[in-house]
Formats: C-alpha cells, sequence, structure tokens
C-alpha cells in the first residue's frame, strides 16, 4: 500500500463493543463518512486519502469530529454539507477551513 497524502479520520461513536451510540453517529457521522467517500471519488482522489471512522473522541459539545492528518486539523460540528469546503479548501489548497477549527 502507497501512503496516502492524507488520511481522513470521522468519529462515528463506535464503542469498544462494536455499537454505534453517541453524539456524533446520531448527528450525522455516517452520513460525513459517506459524502467524504463520494468527494474522494468525484475528485479521483482514492490513491491520495485514506478515510476512517472513530471511535468515540469524547468531546461530543464539538461533535461530528473531522481529523485530517498530516497535520492533525481537528475540524468541530461538521455536517455532510461542510464536506466540499473541507475539500476545496483544505485538501485542495492547504487553507484551514477557520469556521470549523477547534
Amino acid at each position: 500500500m502507497v501512503k496516502p497524502k492524507f488520511h481522513i479520520l470521522v468519529c462515528s461513536s463506535s464503542r469498544l463493543n462494536g455499537v454505534q451510540k453517541g453524539y456524533c453517529i446520531q448527528n450525522g457521522g455516517s452520513e460525513i463518512v459517506e459524502t467524504i467517500i463520494e468527494e474522494v471519488d468525484d475528485r479521483d482522489l482514492s490513491s491520495e486519502i485514506m478515510v476512517t471512522n472513530t471511535g468515540c473522541l469524547s468531546i461530543c459539545d464539538k461533535g461530528p469530529i473531522v481529523i485530517i492528518y498530516p497535520e492533525g486539523i481537528w475540524y468541530g460540528n461538521v455536517s455532510s454539507d461542510d464536506i466540499e469546503e473541507i475539500f476545496d479548501s483544505h485538501i485542495e489548497n492547504g487553507k484551514v477551513v477557520e469556521r470549523l477549527l477547534i
């Protein structure tokens, strides 16, 4: 496997027992993952971006959470509607989306 240029992590409120239960999943975490995957496919970036859902990050008041590495940028209160802006600004042009920054 080639090392991806970006690794995008999305809180999906998964618990150690495998149950998805919590704020991020109830507020669109799964839809955010799906939207990111669609955006990766639409932009033909599958060789450059890895997408991973995570367990609970324990900052529910900021959720849903999206984290982008290698920069280690944490975005909070993200919705599926924000994904195109994150890709246009951050992924394509290297500019952090300040309004979502935690």
